[in-house]
């Protein structure tokens, strides 16, 4: 579904110039939902911009379903942000915010609103295509700007730390939301976040990033049930074991641990990790 490879971006030039992105390189296949962790400010949302077209990279390349990404695709993308209250228009119904895109396409006025009307309802807000955004929560604004994405029916599906800015309990009604839509509609997912339990929780992998700039330091396969559940998924020992590895990661920014069962492969890891630590410390 998507490649990414030896992405670079660079802000400014000359003495001002600032790296963001330094040589990531990942695939996306189709079905998949990946999740993008890294320390805040290293570049996480520059990197899924520059996926979407929204920013030219300086170096490297992304194709998408074999055409490469020169500008903004929005037949084949659709984004959904983390400030929700900025990215809906407030003088638009909550059903006219989801069709806005499809005035667009060479759609019929009956198949945009037949659209509209199973986005909404995919994401549990089938009453309220009439009611404005200032009328809704904020997990119902951001409900709208998912049903948005959804309704266009992209190829990919990008999503920029989309619950950061609702509180603890809407964010994980959205999450299993997220899941639930993803696997009845078969969405392709790359999601951005700074919240290493929700990379875990939602993630079939996990994209770790470096500090600014960022390079990729580990992909790590996600081994949890398909079906998960907000107390059960995160009691469970898998669960803590890759939050575990994850938060390690993103501190030392190390290899990532051997996932098999070779006592001898892990003794090798363990005996490279303790040289490495040592030399730090003589330095």
């Amino acid at each position: 579904m998507l490649d990414v490879t030896n992405l670079r971006h660079t802000f400014g030039s000359g003495a001002s110039a600032h790296p963001a992105i330094d040589g990531v390189s990942f695939r996306v296949e189709k079905g998949e939902l990946v999740c993008i962790v890294g320390p805040s400010g290293c570049g996480k949302s520059t990197l899924l911009r520059t996926v979407a077209g929204l920013i030219r990279p300086t170096e490297g390349e992304i194709v998408l379903h074999g055409q490469r990404v020169l500008g903004t695709v929005p037949g084949d993308l659709a984004v959904v942000f983390q400030d929700y209250s900025r990215s809906l228009y407030p003088w638009l119904t909550a059903g006219g915010n989801v069709e806005l895109p499809l005035r667009h396409r060479p759609l019929s006025a009956t198949r945009r609103r037949e659209r509209v009307r199973d986005a909404l309802a995919a994401v549990g807000l089938a009453g309220a295509a009439k009611r404005y955004p200032w009328q809704l929560s904020g997990g119902m604004q951001q409900r709208v700007a998912i049903a948005r994405a959804l309704a266009c029916r992209p190829l990919l599906l990008l999503m920029d730390e989309p619950f950061a800015s609702v509180d603890a309990q809407t964010r994980f009604e959205l999450e299993d939301l997220l899941l639930e839509v993803c696997r009845e509609q078969e969405s392709t997912v790359l999601l951005v976040t700074h919240d290493i339990d929700e990379s875990v929780y939602l993630g079939d992998r996990v994209l770790v990033l470096t500090p600014s700039p960022a390079t990729l330091v580990a992909d790590l396969p996600v081994g949890l049930p398909a079906r998960r559940h907000q107390i059960t998924t995160r009691a469970s020992e898998e669960f803590v074991r890759l939050r575990a590895e994850v938060a390690r990661l993103l501190q030392t920014g190390g290899p990532a641990r051997p996932s098999g069962t070779d006592p001898e492969v892990a003794r090798r890891w363990l005996r490279a990790e303790a040289a490495e630590e040592q030399s730090h410390t003589s330095n």
